[in-house]
């Protein structure tokens, strides 16, 4: 016991005499290391924001996947999967620098082209911001990718996605995010809300699968002569539900991780994007029963990413009451938009222009609407005009970028490419080789998804081949 006793005092007496060579601590010095460790957190966070961004790439490739047809599945990954290599490249070389380099104008920036604003020794701030936004690009380019599913030629497709990575969804960004690093945008100067990309993402990601869309042309059998719409059944509606499910999840990190600083604001940012997601889904489901006498699976799963969508720009900036309308209210808009789309024979097989083009606009008008701070009628104009802009650069620039595609390389595989599969015609793949996947004669609700849900009966009991 006695010797025990020595050893406590003896360790006692050398940390004093350590603690007796240190400097005391000043509040100055305590500010200092409180910073310090405020500053490694929000490296943390942004960056763990940013894998949550990310693993939205492989939400947006097993949703698109499912809700199209097995014989293009191959297709359908390698699009995706091309969107972030090719998009991360080209906004690394001239993207960023547009959307968040000096400038004069308001327009867009001119400096930061390669990522030149980092360099060995100085603050690496640069290079966790530039993660962040690098998976928001590449989430706008993946986007129209299901609006363009099973008849795009592949080569066609990748020069879209590296040409909307570097020009233009990084110049409508800077007109609404540029300061949030070295730029200064025209729009967010005049007081444009949109605080994770309700439009500066997703709208501009799907006025550009708008345009995709009406240059392509519908797939063959969509539209019948006679004006019937007969509906193109998705191959797996487990995998569009599994993403989904990793679509809501990297939400948590794409609306969230917009503050790119580990603060309490991300609680309720975290709980208005949950509400609106859930109450998205629901309405949809709702609505989908009542027009449809079911409970349709494909509209209420896209009714939970149009929730998503819209609540991305007033999330920061809403009550929680306030984010289940906005999200119920895209609930209902995206199931009358997929109907509207179709009606008019703009073939979407996955929804892609409801959920994000327009389910964008309606989450940054309610942003002005819904705004925590009071509304007027200046701030509400203001989105307006943020939402025209949006779709002013973006549809015609983006139209006249496929129509030059399809001219001088070529946009839409030939008829018999799309009957055979584009996995056989354009990658030399079958991503089920030891499968045949057979359904039986029922009732289809052709949201197969995305596509407008009209039910139809299958004559034949005979087992169907679906490919």
């Amino acid at each position: 016991m006695r010797k025990t006793i020595l050893t406590i005092l003896f360790v006692l007496c050398g940390i004093g005499r350590v603690w007796a060579g240190d400097e005391p601590p000043t509040p100055e010095s305590n500010k200092n290391l409180i910073d310090l460790v405020q500053t490694h957190a929000d490296y943390v966070w942004t960056l763990v924001a940013a894998a949550l961004v990310f693993f939205m790439q492989a939400g947006f490739a097993l949703v698109e996947s499912g809700f199209t047809r097995a014989k293009n599945a191959i297709n359908i990954m390698m699009k995706n999967l091309m969107d972030f290599s090719m998009g991360t490249l080209a906004f690394w070389a001239v993207g960023f620098a547009l959307m968040f380099g000096a400038t004069s104008t308001g327009w867009f920036g001119t400096s930061g082209f390669f990522l030149s604003d980092f360099s060995v020794g100085s603050d690496p701030w640069v290079l966790a911001f530039w993660m962040f936004q690098a998976v928001f690009c590449a989430t706008a380019a993946t986007i129209v990718s299901g609006a363009m599913a099973e008849r795009t030629r592949f080569i066609g497709y990748i020069l879209y996605s590296a040409i909307l990575s570097a020009i233009i969804y990084p110049v409508f960004g800077s007109w609404a995010w540029g300061s949030l690093y070295k730029g200064s945008g025209w729009l967010e100067g005049l007081g444009f809300i949109d605080f994770a990309g309700s439009t500066v993402v997703h709208s501009v990601g799907g006025w550009a699968a708008l345009a995709g869309a009406i240059v392509l042309g519908p797939r063959m059998g969509k539209y019948t002569k006679d004006g019937r719409i007969k509906p193109i059944l998705g191959h797996s509606m487990p995998l569009a539900a599994l993403g989904v499910f990793i679509l809501w999840l990297g939400w948590f990190g794409f609306n969230p991780g917009s503050t790119t600083a580990a603060n309490k604001d991300i609680a309720m940012i975290f709980v208005n994007t949950n509400l609106a997601a859930a109450a998205g889904a629901v309405l949809a489901m709702f609505t989908s029963w009542i027009r449809f006498g079911k409970p349709e699976v494909g509209m209420s799963l896209n009714g939970a990413l149009a929730g998503l969508v819209a609540i991305t720009s007033p999330c920061a900036s809403v009550t929680p009451l306030s984010a289940v309308i906005i999200g119920a209210a895209g609930g209902v808009i995206v199931v009358l938009s997929v109907l509207f789309f179709d009606k008019i024979r703009v073939d979407d097989p996955v929804g892609a222009i409801s959920v994000h083009g327009v389910c964008g606009a309606w989450g940054t008008l309610a942003a002005g609407i819904f705004n925590i701070g009071g509304t007027s009628a200046k701030i509400i104009g203001v989105q307006v005009l943020g939402v025209a802009a949006c779709f002013l650069w973006v549809f015609p620039t983006a139209f006249l970028l496929f129509k030059l595609i399809d001219k001088f390389v070529g946009l839409r595989v030939s008829p018999e490419e799309e009957m055979e599969g584009l996995d056989i015609a354009e990658h030399g793949g079958n991503a089920y080789p030891d499968f045949e996947v057979s359904s039986y004669g029922g009732v289809g609700i052709g949201v197969g998804s995305g596509s407008a849900p009209v039910a139809e009966e299958v004559s034949s009991l005979e087992p169907v081949r679906q490919t």
